[in-house]
């Protein structure tokens, strides 16, 4: 197969990708991107409620104004209900779903979606990128093909795989900050407002600049330190990974992959704390944070397992003893430790956790872990 883009075609979609991390209104404009680069005529971004069968977030770009909002408002159950089934028969979310490839003709020619939305446009084929995966909704790219380019084929497929790591980093980055636009003449004060520590280093690992939270834990020497003016861990592993991220962020964007894309600061037998490294040495919103800067390090807030456990207690319908136990878990206590703080015994807590797994879907302590760190809604600090 021929070159499926070139180095600075890639490098250019990577860092409009980076850049929507920092101003999420660059969505729109870095989608029409992509989807010319993948010779398609669509391009959406979707994050699907399938509590409520709605899009939570909607970006587009080509589409048609009247039929991007019948989609909306009256084909999302019908979306919802075919992507969630090839979902739960995957091993991973790493492989896209193509209509031409895993809907029947019959199906397609019967879809309402396809024949009210997708035929008016001209577009024959989409393919769906899964970005995220929870019990109650699930984030994608979806991008579409025009009936003069014909059906998605192996290129398409291969620069999806290609974007989906960048693509989950920015979307994860610009979740955590829950910022709009970060103008480099406030750049302290804008950083100061968030909860999550953010760190901006140099091509040496140096630490140019550290908001309130970062600097904090610094002090505190847990769970980043100060290492003689560079960003370092206590974990050591940890420390590595952020090592190898800044060095790759300098070297070549499209190389970093899913290198620096949630480290675990902490041990485990601690409560999870994750980092996120942005490159930033690119891009014109991306420089404005600190010109010296090649990367910035967003660092999660120290879980809060009372707002996770209750966030699922919620979204799942756990009964008040199971949100107890499940707090218990989030704050990195063993099962028996649990039981203990809890004043139960062993096999009472063990029952609660088997209905927490039947419930929420997690088949693991790390996965409900997981599920509580993506559902969690990045808050900003309130002002006394």
């Amino acid at each position: 197969m021929p070159e499926v883009l070139s180095p600075n075609a890639l490098s250019d979609l990577i860092g409009a990708i980076y850049d929507c991390a920092i101003d999420p209104a660059q969505w729109e404009p870095t989608l029409a991107q992509v989807a010319g680069a993948s010779d398609c005529a669509v391009a959406s971004l979707t994050l699907n409620d399938l509590r409520y069968n709605r899009f939570l977030i909607n970006k587009a770009a080509g589409w048609d104004a009247f039929l991007l909002k019948q989609k909306s408002e009256k084909h999302v159950p019908e979306i919802n209900a075919r992507l969630t089934e090839w979902l739960a028969e995957q091993p991973t979310l790493d492989e896209p779903f193509v209509t031409s490839r895993h809907l029947s003709p019959d199906y397609i020619q019967s879809s309402d979606y396809v024949q009210e939305c997708l035929k008016p446009q001209g577009i024959v084929d989409i393919m769906h990128v899964f970005l995220m995966y929870t019990p109650t909704q699930f984030a994608e790219l979806g991008l579409g093909r025009h009936e003069q380019h014909g059906a998605i084929t192996e290129r398409e497929i291969a620069i999806g795989r290609m974007l989906l790591p960048h693509l989950r980093r920015a979307v994860t980055i610009s979740n955590l900050l829950d910022v709009k636009t970060i103008e480099r003449a406030h750049l302290a004060e804008t950083l100061d407002k968030l909860r999550c520590g953010v760190v901006l280093a140099d091509r040496q690992g140096r630490i140019l600049h550290a908001n309130c939270a970062a600097a904090t834990m610094l002090r505190n020497g847990s769970p980043i330190r100060d290492v003689k003016g560079a960003l370092g861990a206590r974990n050591p592993a940890a420390a590595r990974e952020l090592r190898n991220a800044i060095t790759l962020a300098t070297q070549d964007e499209a190389r970093l992959g899913q290198t620096g894309l949630a480290i675990r600061l902490t041990g485990a037998d601690e409560a999870p704390v994750y980092a996120h490294v942005l490159p930033v040495s690119g891009g014109a919103l991306r420089t404005r944070l600190q010109p010296d800067a090649v990367a910035a390090i967003f660092i999660g807030a120290p879980h809060e397992q009372q707002d996770g456990a209750q966030l699922l207690m919620v979204a799942f319908g756990l009964t008040a003893a199971e949100a107890r136990v499940l707090e218990g878990i989030l704050a990195g206590r063993s099962l028996p430790q649990t039981a203990a703080h809890l004043g139960v015994a062993p096999s009472t807590a063990k029952t609660h956790l088997d209905h927490i797994f039947a419930k929420t879907g997690a088949s693991r302590q790390t996965e409900l872990i997981r599920l509580a760190m993506q559902m969690m809604l990045p808050v900003r600090r309130t002002q006394p």
